[in-house]
């Protein structure tokens, strides 16, 4: 279990630490004791903020004291949750009986209806005043586009959360090892995908002398939408001009939601017959998690993002270290460009408690945490004796956040790839990237000398050189949905309609329903409530 939580907190110390300065310097801001600006100036008395957390935390820690420390906000524990669900319904209850702590993380749905409710504040002059630059700058990466959206009748309730636009895309990781040794090309399309899964599953490519090796990898999910995860089946849905689980318009300019669209038969009837080959692993409904099959070590294919080096492949104590892993965009159109959707930047809000008497305090702390994660705190001293003390127990700085919202550019992770690669090709110094790009340099530069001797170093490149780099060079047709966000009727009839979406999806592929049940399951859930949805994303879209 330390192992494991050492690497997703290295997939968190890439995600939080990412641009420290988005012109591509690496200078950090100096402190004028005789001037200080009001996004970092201390609250003149102290001030105390009830927050409510997603995970089990304690307050009481090195982070928590170091904010205080610098703002005068003191944060105390309004109540903890047991994960993310869990959260999620205790901010439901929060709502309902209007006893809110002075700051909390929602959804979109639950803005809406804190704002309906007159619950919270409008943040609208607190962030002109309070938000520091880096704060504005990074929202402004989105043309603004996110405090648009966090907006209702032109007033800001909520500060968005900002994360990476590469998150959205599902790319095609291969054992290149195994694709070597197999003398099989690098794929393109999907029936490059089978030919490689047959390969993988007769060949032996393992070379234990068994016949043991599964072909692609799946998950009982089928597809993610928004933010594809390991082994789901999206880039396949994709290929066929489908998006299920977003809003979309199709050829003819109609709204409607992705997962009734008729393209979605294609994707499932490749995918039924792919599974009746056995060329996707036969076991996959029944794997309680994504990275199962990964870890038994006998396939060398799955769909996945960018961030797989990190998780699971980065977890050496269950992956064959000794693997070459490459990712591919895989399916290309015939003129060689990668259709993929493309997910909202945004998915989270910090709210304020209508009545807290310090909104500004909220802001403040914002600023010093986007600050820490950014890597352009100047009490560098400070700073850096806090993340040797947490690293010691595999802790990053996030982890003991009192708001646990990240803020980033949208294309952060594109633009260190870029500067990198300048660099590694004697293009540019060293000296011209920022913090975070120059440690992605150097963990490339130390996995060259010392390949696979560092779990972060290898990690860290092959997310960059194989992952990163597929998107970046590769011509992209992107699709964007029409609607992210939520309608009155929504609340009634969701749970229903994903459950039979998802049994549907599941059943088709598996072979216990035919594909023509697809049309008997897109009337079903018109009639089941989705056609009410389908009407108001429509007024919501066009007014009409």
């Amino acid at each position: 279990m330390k192992r494991r939580w050492f690497i997703l907190t290295c997939l968190l110390t890439l995600f939080i630490n990412a641009c420290s300065d988005h012109t591509g310097t690496s200078r950090v801001p100096s402190i004028d004791a005789a001037v200080v600006e009001p996004a970092f100036s201390k609250m003149v008395e102290p001030v105390t903020l009830r927050v409510g957390m997603p995970i089990p935390s304690t307050l009481n820690n090195p982070v928590v004291r170091y904010i205080e420390e610098l703002s005068n906000v003191k944060a105390v524990l309004s109540w903890e949750a047991e994960g993310l669900d869990s959260y999620n319904q205790m901010v439901e209850m929060a709502i309902a009986s209007k006893d809110l702590p002075d700051a909390l993380i929602v959804n979109r749905s639950q803005l809406r209806k804190l704002t309906e409710m007159d619950l919270i504040q409008d943040l609208s002059a607190v962030y002109e005043t309070y938000a520091s630059k880096l704060v504005k700058d990074i929202y402004a990466s989105t043309n603004n586009t996110v405090l648009h959206d966090a907006s209702i009748d032109g007033k800001l309730y909520g500060l968005p959360n900002v994360t990476f636009e590469t998150d959205s895309h599902s790319l095609l990781w291969v054992r290149q090892d195994w694709l070597d040794k197999l003398h099989l090309p690098p794929p393109r399309t999907l029936t490059d995908v089978e030919q490689i899964a047959q390969s993988f599953i007769n060949m032996d490519p393992d070379g234990d002398g068994k016949d043991n090796t599964i072909g692609l990898c799946g998950y009982r999910n089928i597809v993610y939408g928004k933010h594809p995860a390991i082994c789901g089946f999206d880039s396949v849905f994709h290929a066929f001009g489908a998006f299920p689980k977003n809003w979309i318009k199709d050829s003819t300019g109609r709204i409607l939601y992705g997962s009734i669209a008729p393209e979605n038969k294609q994707a499932l009837s490749k995918l039924a017959d792919w599974y009746k080959r056995g060329l996707i692993d036969n076991r996959f409904a029944l794997n309680k998690n994504t990275h199962e099959p990964i870890y038994s070590n006998k396939t060398g294919l799955f769909f996945g993002p960018w961030w797989a080096p990190y998780w699971p492949l980065g977890d050496f104590n269950s992956i064959d270290s000794s693997a070459d892993w490459k990712a591919y965009p895989v399916p290309l159109k015939e003129d060689g460009k990668f259709v993929t959707h493309i997910a909202p930047v945004m998915n989270s809000y910090l709210v304020v408690r209508k009545g807290y008497p310090h909104p500004e305090a909220v802001v403040k702390v914002l600023n010093i945490e986007t600050r820490l994660n950014r890597k352009q705190d100047p009490n560098n001293e400070k700073v850096k004796k806090l993340e040797d003390e947490l690293l010691r127990g595999g802790i990053q700085l996030r982890n003991y956040f009192p708001i646990d919202h990240l803020l980033d550019f949208t294309d952060a992770i594109e633009k260190r790839y870029v500067d990198v690669e300048s660099v590694l090709q004697g293009k540019k110094e060293p000296a011209s990237l920022d913090v975070e790009s120059r440690l992605v340099y150097e963990s490339i530069v130390q996995n060259k000398a010392h390949p696979k001797s560092n779990v972060y170093n290898s990690m860290t490149a092959l997310a960059f050189q194989t992952g990163v780099k597929a998107l970046v060079t590769t011509p992209m047709v992107k699709v964007r949905g029409v609607f992210y966000d939520t309608t009155d009727s929504m609340s009634k009839y969701r749970d229903e309609l994903e459950r039979l979406e998802n049994d549907t999806f599941l059943k088709i592929v598996m072979g216990e329903l035919p594909v023509e049940a697809f049309d008997d399951y897109v009337k079903t859930w018109m009639d089941s409530g989705g056609g009410t949805i389908t009407d108001e994303v429509k007024y919501a879209v066009t007014g009409k």
